[in-house]
């Protein structure tokens, strides 16, 4: 199956809110990249099937989000474990439309979609099924044609979740349909409202510029990646669209690479290609994670190793997992830290034979030198391949030019 790229070229430094037109990004074939996803999706449990049911509770849908660990700050994630499902507000829809003379012939699921254009088809194709939307009092399939005169009901409760308000915050849109976001988060915003961080979130931001995904669990989001790692976010706008790109990431069919600055020679990262070392809550500093043997199984995949200068590499990185904090436990575990990890890498970020240049750069590097750039899964109504791409942002590639600085005239 061919795979459809999305490129976002958008400046890192300036964000915007919802500027790029559905799917209009460039678009190109990748059979390469393709191969690259088949060689690390591998066979995982998958969510119970009963949580892919239309008429799952919120309750159920906000767990089964709960259950998908990924490379964040859990300080910011445990404070926040009952805020999706302990601040339910109910919102009820009870709406009805009769079919015009015009009407007359369109399913009843492309109908409603014109009528009630609060709701995606998808959402709609769900309640037609489960008897939310009647057509002339009765239970049909989506398929069924309508005539002049005929009624169609809905009648239905959505649940706001939290009390998370909306703020005008802009939001950089990589890809944008019906029922998917990718959005390329910047350094320093939060993902999620969470003790010490209650506004000025991806959420807050969400819930304004998609004011009709206040009913979804953390308005769609599929995954999260910390603060201070910039780059791409799956967001699922409907929730049979949010819970089908749960299942994938369970299942691996999500792939996520990202761009990282190590301190670490090519030839001793190219001996740690594939790392495989189970990952727990550090036992003492209970903010931090750590490879331990009691831990939850972690893979991460050293795809390609890019020297700067003698000591110092750009990683391109797989996760066949998504543990919290993942790929700077993993790269710290092997003595090789991302650089501007304080919490990771300590001392040993500074390496020999740097000028003073490069040292200070190094040294004031001010958050983890990590990027998700590439982001791919399975469109969940279409069954197309996507995979989405952003640019390394400006901070990492003044960093690389430093320490790349008289390498390549040696």
């Amino acid at each position: 199956m061919n795979m459809v790229t999305y490129e976002s070229a958008m400046n890192n430094n300036a964000m915007t809110t919802n500027t790029t037109p559905k799917q209009t990004s460039e678009t190109k074939l990748s059979a390469q990249q393709s191969s690259m996803q088949d060689e690390l999706t591998t066979n995982g449990s998958s969510l119970d099937a009963d949580l892919l049911d239309e008429s799952l509770s919120d309750d159920e849908l906000a767990s089964a989000y709960e259950e998908i660990d990924d490379d964040e700050d859990h300080n910011e994630y445990d404070s926040d474990v009952n805020s999706v499902a302990g601040q339910a507000i109910p919102q009820v829809i009870d709406v009805t439309h009769t079919v015009t003379e015009k009407e007359a012939g369109l399913r009843i699921d492309k109908l409603a979609s014109q009528v009630f254009t609060d709701f995606s088809r998808a959402q709609l194709q769900g309640w037609v099924g489960d008897g939310s939307l009647l057509h002339n009092g009765s239970v049909q399939k989506p398929k069924q044609r309508v005539k002049a005169g005929d009624v169609i009901h809905l009648s239905t409760t959505l649940q706001q979740h939290s009390e998370d308000q909306p703020e005008n915050i802009d939001i950089d849109v990589v890809y944008e349909d019906d029922d998917v976001l990718v959005i390329d988060k910047p350094v320093g915003m939060v993902v999620h409202p969470g003790a010490g961080n209650q506004t000025g979130t991806l959420v807050n931001a969400l819930l304004y510029h998609y004011p009709q995904q206040h009913h979804l669990p953390r308005a769609g989001l599929v995954h999260r990646i910390d603060k201070d790692t910039s780059g791409l976010l799956l967001i699922g706008k409907t929730k049979p669209a949010q819970m089908a790109l749960m299942e994938q990431l369970k299942d691996k069919s999500v792939y996520r690479h990202y761009q990282c600055v190590v301190a670490g020679d090519a030839a001793s990262l190219l001996r740690h290609r594939r790392i495989d070392a189970p990952i727990g809550r550090h036992r003492n500093q209970r903010t931090k994670m750590t490879v331990m043997t009691a831990g939850r199984e972690a893979v991460t995949h050293l795809l390609n190793v890019t020297p700067l200068n003698d000591n110092y590499c750009l990683l391109d990185v797989g996760l066949e997992t998504g543990r919290t904090h993942q790929i700077r436990v993993h790269l710290s575990h092997i003595t090789y830290p991302i650089v501007g990890d304080r919490v990771y890498g300590g001392r040993r970020q500074l390496r020999a034979g740097l000028t003073e240049a490069q040292r200070q750069a190094i040294s004031n590097f001010p958050r983890q030198a990590l990027h998700a750039y590439t982001l791919g899964f399975v469109h969940p109504t279409t069954g197309e391949d996507i995979e989405v791409t952003t640019p390394i942002p400006e901070d990492m590639q003044k960093l690389i030019s430093v320490l790349t600085d008289g390498y390549d005239d040696e």
